[in-house]
Parts: C-alpha cells; sequence; structure tokens
C-alpha cells in the first residue's frame, strides 16, 4: 500500500516544501495538497519546487476541479511539469466544494466533470481533445507523456462516472464500512462500461494522528485536531442529502445520519482543527472516519483498507503534529506494510 501526504498550500511555501521532502525520506510515495487559490496559495507554483527538490514523489491536487482554470490550462500545466520532471504528476479532480463555493459559485456539474476529465487527459497526454467546442491539441507534449486522472466522489451518480471513466477513485473518509460500499459500486460501474474493475487504483483519504498511547487524554486531543474532517466531508454528505434524500436507499445512512445537527458552514476555517463549525460531529464518527492512536492502531486500520481494495492510504496532516506524524509512519508504519 502506498501512503500519500495531503497539506494546505499555506504561506510560506518553503515549510510545505520541506515537508514533502521530510515526507519522501520517510517512504511516502504522492504528495498532494488542496486546491482553492482564494483560501490558500497556488498550488501547481509550489508543485514545480517540490518535483525539484524530490526525486521521487508524485505529486497532485486533492482535488482541483474543472471550473477555476480552463481546461487546456490545466492540461497544460500537468504536461509542463511531467515534461520538466517526467511522469510525477496525478490529476485529482471533482466537482469543486471550497475553491467554487467561497467564490460564490456552484460545484459544476457531473456531466462538465466527465467533459472536462477527458478533455485534460487528453490534451495532458499530447492528443486532441474539444474544449467548449474548439478542438485544439498541445503539440509540444512528448510521445510518452502520462497523466493519470482520479476522481474523488461520493454519491451513486458520482461513483457511476468514476467507474466507467476514471484511472483512480479518490474516496474522502477511512471507514471501513463506507470504503467497501462506495469500491463495489465504483467496480460495479467499470464492469458495466467494459473496463477492468481492477485497473482503477483506490484511494483513501483522511485525517491521521499518531499518538504515543491510547489513553484517553491523548485520543482526545487527537479527536479534537481531527474533528474539522467531519465537517468537511459534511458539506459532501449535505449535497447527496439535498439531491436523494436522507433515507433514500441511494446513500448509506451510514454516511448521512449524523449531520443532522449540522448549521452551516464558514469556509474560512475549512480544513483546519479548531473549525467551529464542527462542534456537530460526533466522537464516533471521528474515530471511524480518521485514523488515530498509536502505530499498532494505525496499521490495524490500515489493513482492513488494504483487504478492501484500497492501494493508497493519503494522510491528511492539518493539525498541531504534522512532522510527528510524518515521522512516525517513516519509522513505524510505512516499513510494517511492507
Amino acid at each position: 500500500m502506498d501512503i500519500g501526504l495531503v497539506l494546505q498550500t499555506d504561506p510560506p511555501a518553503q515549510l510545505l516544501v520541506e515537508r514533502m521532502k521530510r515526507a519522501e525520506s520517510a517512504g511516502f510515495t504522492h504528495g498532494w495538497t488542496f486546491d482553492s487559490v482564494v483560501l490558500w496559495q497556488e498550488p501547481f507554483v509550489i508543485y514545480s519546487r517540490i518535483l525539484a527538490e524530490t526525486s521521487r514523489l508524485v505529486v497532485g491536487p486533492m482535488v482541483t476541479n474543472p471550473a477555476t482554470r480552463t481546461w487546456e490550462v490545466t492540461a497544460s500545466l500537468f504536461a509542463t511539469l511531467n515534461d520538466m520532471y517526467g511522469n510525477r504528476t496525478v490529476c485529482g479532480i471533482g466537482r469543486g466544494d471550497s475553491a467554487m463555493r467561497v467564490a460564490g459559485r456552484h460545484p459544476a456539474t457531473l456531466d462538465r466533470l466527465s467533459q472536462a476529465m477527458h478533455a485534460i487527459k487528453e490534451l495532458a497526454e499530447g492528443r486532441e481533445a474539444e474544449v467548449d467546442g474548439t478542438a485544439m491539441h498541445l503539440p509540444w507534449v512528448k510521445p510518452g507523456a502520462r497523466l493519470p486522472v482520479w476522481t474523488g466522489a461520493y454519491g451513486p451518480k458520482a461513483l457511476a462516472l468514476t467507474g466507467r471513466q476514471a484511472d483512480g477513485f479518490i474516496l474522502q473518509l477511512a471507514d471501513p464500512f463506507l470504503t467497501e460500499w462506495m469500491i463495489k459500486a465504483v467496480r460495479a460501474a467499470a464492469a458495466e462500461a467494459g473496463r477492468d474493475p481492477a485497473s482503477l487504483t483506490i484511494c483513501v483519504a483522511a485525517p491521521a494522528y499518531v499518538t504515543e498511547d491510547d489513553s484517553p487524554a491523548a485520543l482526545a486531543h487527537a479527536r479534537e485536531q481531527c474533528r474539522w474532517f467531519g465537517g468537511m466531508v459534511g458539506n459532501h454528505v449535505a449535497d447527496l442529502v439535498a439531491r436523494y434524500g436522507e433515507h433514500s436507499g441511494m446513500v448509506p445512512e451510514a454516511l448521512t445520519a449524523y449531520i443532522k445537527d449540522r448549521h452551516g458552514y464558514d469556509y474560512s476555517h475549512h480544513g483546519r482543527a479548531g473549525n467551529p463549525d464542527t462542534a456537530f460531529v460526533p466522537d464516533e464518527i471521528i474515530d471511524r472516519f480518521c485514523l488515530i492512536g498509536p502505530p499498532e492502531a494505525q496499521l490495524a486500520r490500515l489493513a482492513e483498507l488494504r483487504a478492501l481494495g484500497v492501494d493508497q492510504f493519503a494522510v491528511y496532516a492539518m493539525h498541531d503534529a504534522v512532522e510527528a506524524t510524518i515521522d512516525a509512519y517513516g519509522k513505524s508504519v510505512i516499513p510494517a506494510l511492507g
């Protein structure tokens, strides 16, 4: 199982670069960032620095969207990085949450997302694609250029699109029950589309907080540092409930039930420990969605996820122990994964 690191592009950018270098030295294979350029710094500029100062790390957004940049710009950004540093990028993409809402826009439709996924991949790999009715290609892209496109999804239609079209699936929670349910949905859609379901890379992304022991005090602190994640996931769940209903059967109630006490969301606190809009998130959800506890507890959950077909676990490190978590994974978790 690969291990990735997910960070926000908070200034100073050099700190993020140093943390990604630290992660590569610890055995992490992927370096991911948020992509919401009103809330944080522009990630693609920083990717160039990360790639220049590492040798193996694969980088990409978790996730970009079809609207804040035109598709040919997004494709050119990836293709340029790959030309400079080898094929060491991956395009994580979704409908758009914080990047769109903080700018007063709505997330893209799934049809628009599908078109963007196709165009970005085709252009970045040197083939012709149509963008808003105009056929174009990037003539400078060299043969052999590759850009995997991984889609972030929760709802049934987005999961089906992922199975039909994407190279990988990004699931932003680490609950084994929900992971199994959603992987099955993605793979069923892939099989129905005539694709090999096993060809899709499965990436689970969630906060991990490594404690020295499993004492009540240590676990309580870790939960408070990761409670923000339940609020972030809750934004997507609220969209699903609005679209399908809480008891529709289209989305597992194990995902939707916990947002009943949710009251709004301020994106100025998005993805940050101490987010005041996430008080509604119960400890039980944090324990299900995140990896909290000493290394042996982390390894036990990772073993569950790997048995379900997860190829990568990406560590959200938005808490007060970023370096400690990187080091703990490098010392006690990654070597034990084999």
